[in-house]
């Protein structure tokens, strides 16, 4: 990393865990130059990058302050410690840098963003998307790379389109994404379940479903499953897609975290498939922000013509103004520098959860079984004993102002469901995780003494 983007990681580090306060001052360009043996130029163009964002101010002859913010949380004004949300904390969006690029992209291509476009996509961001899917071992041609309106667009059409394979069924993770769930219910799509535990999965129960089931496609999220937080192995990894070869299911690889990934070695399914029979799917969501509504599919080229025409039915085009900012994003430093800044945010997140679950796991392992990986584990879960039900105790947090979400939703109506209770530390402060933590054992201690466990 350049040294001057390390000088600009570790101040926003400071500034977001309030080590540095609304209205400190910075420590002096010399201070700074000396601690990470720079030439005060490389300093000086460090704070000019956080002063254009306006996340310091300088003062003649005084130096760089900490810019006071006009945004408080809503969970930080209602005194609430928030497990429940998923989505992205709100106060790492990169707003002041999309803001350049929206306006950079009406004054470069004018009224080209105006006009319909197509259904594949902005031909200029495309090119771009190729070149960056090499970084997670996506190889792919431009022709086969759509942009669609979020990851629930590819989904819904890849649900409702006939697939070479002639099967109808669709095979899913239970638990999962529960709006692909609810999407599949609505409009009564046949689909199954297989259990997921932050073991894996069945791999005999898979081959007995590929080989006696009609199923169309095999939806999986291989990497930080939401809402287990677990990962596939290498090896799960290639069994999965040669599963797939010989019975001839195609697979739906959702990696909507990609961007999280701290090893450089775990590769996505695709990277052990032909091109033939995985379907990549790629999130821009939750690594800049939910309202940008922009995701990649890679679609083989068995599919590339019907994908195209109801792709074109639903929506025409996705948005060509969200296209042309996240083309110039993309093309800059920004991109790859608000992701390294997002990832250190919540490992560390990830890792004070961790460390606070097998803290109380020591001391109340009977009432709950914790298997999550010690690695980011941005979702996560624990299973309650099973003569603990999960909805008592939420209601009973709910009153302490801790909001955890049912599981409920994220399995098959049908499907047997697990006692969990799921833990997501996006919108957490980090003072508040041990704390947090605490409490929630605490109510589960009361729940097993009201019950006489």
């Amino acid at each position: 990393m350049y040294k001057f983007l390390l000088i600009v990681k570790d101040l926003e580090e400071l500034i977001d865990n309030h080590t540095l306060k609304e209205g400190d001052r910075l420590p002096s360009i010399r201070v700074l130059a000396n601690q990470y043996k720079v030439n005060k130029s490389t300093v000086i163009r460090a704070l000019n990058d956080l002063e254009r964002r306006h996340i310091v101010y300088s003062v003649d002859k005084s130096g760089y302050y900490v810019v006071k913010s006009t945004m408080i949380p809503n969970h930080e004004e209602q005194g609430v410690i928030d497990f429940a949300t998923t989505s992205p904390d709100s106060d790492i969006f990169p707003y002041l840098d999309f803001q350049h690029c929206v306006n950079k992209a009406i004054d470069t291509y004018k009224q080209d963003l105006f006009i319909y476009g197509t259904p594949q996509g902005l031909p200029s961001l495309l090119n771009i998307m190729q070149k960056q899917l090499t970084n997670y071992q996506v190889f792919t041609k431009v022709r086969n790379i759509f942009v669609v309106s979020g990851i629930q667009q590819a989904l819904s059409i890849l649900a409702a389109l006939t697939f070479p394979n002639g099967k109808s069924k669709i095979l899913i993770e239970q638990p999962s994404y529960h709006l692909f769930i609810e999407y599949l219910m609505t409009y009564r799509v046949p689909v199954m379940g297989i259990k997921r535990t932050s073991r894996g999965i069945d791999f005999e129960e898979l081959e007995e479903i590929f080989k006696t089931e009609d199923i169309k496609f095999f939806y999986t999220m291989p990497r930080f499953h939401n809402p287990l937080g677990s990962s596939y192995s290498t090896e799960e990894k290639k069994r999965i897609v040669a599963l797939a070869h010989k019975y001839d299911v195609y697979i739906v690889e959702d990696d909507y975290l990609a961007d999280m990934e701290q090893d450089t070695k775990a590769d996505p399914l695709f990277a052990y498939d032909d091109k033939s029979h995985v379907i990549y799917l790629k999130s821009y969501s939750k690594v800049i922000f939910p309202g940008l509504r922009i995701g990649i599919a890679v679609i083989p080229d068995m599919l590339l013509s019907v994908f195209t025409q109801y792709k074109r039915i639903q929506d025409i085009d996705s948005s060509m103004l969200s296209q042309g900012a996240l083309e110039i994003y993309l093309k800059s430093s920004m991109f790859d520098k608000h992701k390294q800044k997002i990832k250190s945010f919540y490992d560390k997140r990830s890792q004070l959860l961790h460390a606070a679950l097998v803290q109380q796991f020591i001391q109340s392992g009977d009432l709950f079984t914790f298997d999550a990986p010690e690695k980011f584990s941005l979702h996560t879960y624990i299973k309650l004993n099973d003569r603990l039900p999960a909805n008592e105790v939420i209601t009973r947090l709910k009153r302490k102002s801790i909001w955890i979400e049912p599981i409920d939703k994220h399995y098959l109506p049908s499907f047997p469901k697990d006692n969990l209770l799921k833990l997501n530390v996006s919108h957490v402060r980090m003072d508040d995780i041990e704390n947090g933590v605490s409490v929630l054992i605490n109510e589960i201690r009361q729940v097993a003494n009201n019950r006489s466990f």
